[in-house]
């Protein structure tokens, strides 16, 4: 994910806009130590999410929040065991490592400066809410704003691929469940790849692998950042793509169509009234020509990437 954009004054004289050329030149930020602990406490806190899915795995059945309790005891108790949770806490890093570093390095490299990694923990949903990059400078040019914006959903999905992979096949048939569990959403590329090895098995009736679990975290996060809304990194392409005027528009039919999902599944109501304020506009990019057509294609790939990865029901019970 993208953080915010600064945004030059209106009367910035246009041919200022092509100045900005050369790369960045990399040196270590002075609040590096925040980056890394922030790190940390995401990698302890997915870490213990993956425990808990490691222990209902083994044990044949879906899980539940009474396994995630049962994981924070044993982290409190010092539980040495909480180490199988690697198994998805190491590719749901590695996944937003790769999507962030994509908006990083692309953006060093046409000249915007822009913050390390900072990596969000919490203690439910996945062990961590994502994480994110601020951009310092402003993105001059459209063409640039599609390459940074583009370059992180594109990276963290290749990086996934992998392990969704991986995980349906070392996924198994579900024989019964007698607990209330906490469902995932099934996007159109976990449902296609289950299909391929299962059948006609539904979802419900197969018990994801963790390392599947964590490829789907990272497809969810990357739907969620390809809204094309405000400054996240779908509004990011669509800007680059169209323009100022049908960023606008199309960001603002995204917030009507988010209050109708809304009734599917509620939180998309808090994000309808966030983005009906924050999510229609974005910082004016001076240079106005359009990309060309190899990053149109891209942007079809990205597309693609946001339907195969996208759900209208992230998670229930």
């Amino acid at each position: 994910m993208l953080g915010p954009l600064d945004s030059q004054p209106p009367d910035t004289p246009r041919v200022w806009a092509l100045e900005v050329s050369e790369p960045v030149r990399w040196s270590l930020p002075r609040f590096w130590w925040l980056n890394l602990l922030l790190f940390l406490l995401t990698a302890v806190s997915t870490t213990v999410f993956g425990s808990a899915l490691v222990s209902s795995f083994s044990l044949g059945r879906p899980f539940d929040q009474r396994d995630l309790i049962e994981s924070f005891v044993r982290l409190l108790h010092g539980d040495r065991s909480l180490v199988q949770g690697l198994i998805f806490s190491g590719p749901l890093l590695l996944i937003l490592m790769a999507h962030e570093m994509g908006h990083y390095l692309i953006g060093l490299k046409r000249g915007v400066d822009a913050t390390l990694p900072f990596f969000m923990p919490s203690p439910t949903l996945f062990g961590t809410l994502g994480a994110f990059i601020r951009i310092k400078t402003p993105i001059y040019t459209r063409r640039d704003l599609f390459d940074i914006g583009s370059a992180g959903p594109l990276a963290g999905f290749l990086a996934l691929v992998p392990f969704l992979l991986a995980g349906v096949w070392l996924s198994r048939p579900l024989l019964g469940n007698d607990r209330e569990a906490i469902l995932i959403a099934t996007p159109l590329g976990l449902r296609a790849l289950e299909w391929f090895h299962f059948g006609a098995a539904g979802s419900s009736h197969i018990l994801l692998h963790p390392m599947a679990i964590a490829a789907l975290a990272g497809m969810l996060v990357t739907a969620l950042n390809l809204l094309p809304l405000g400054q996240l990194d779908g509004g990011h392409i669509v800007y680059a793509i169209f323009g100022e005027r049908w960023h606008k528009i199309i960001a603002t039919c995204m917030v009507a169509l988010l209050v109708v999902m809304g009734k599917f599944y509620f939180p998309w109501w808090i994000w309808a009234v966030v983005m009906f304020f924050l999510g229609r506009r974005h910082p004016l990019v001076f240079d106005n020509t359009p990309p060309n057509n190899p990053r149109r294609w891209l942007a079809l790939a990205t597309l693609l990437v946001f339907v195969l990865s996208a759900s209208l029901v992230p998670t229930r019970l």
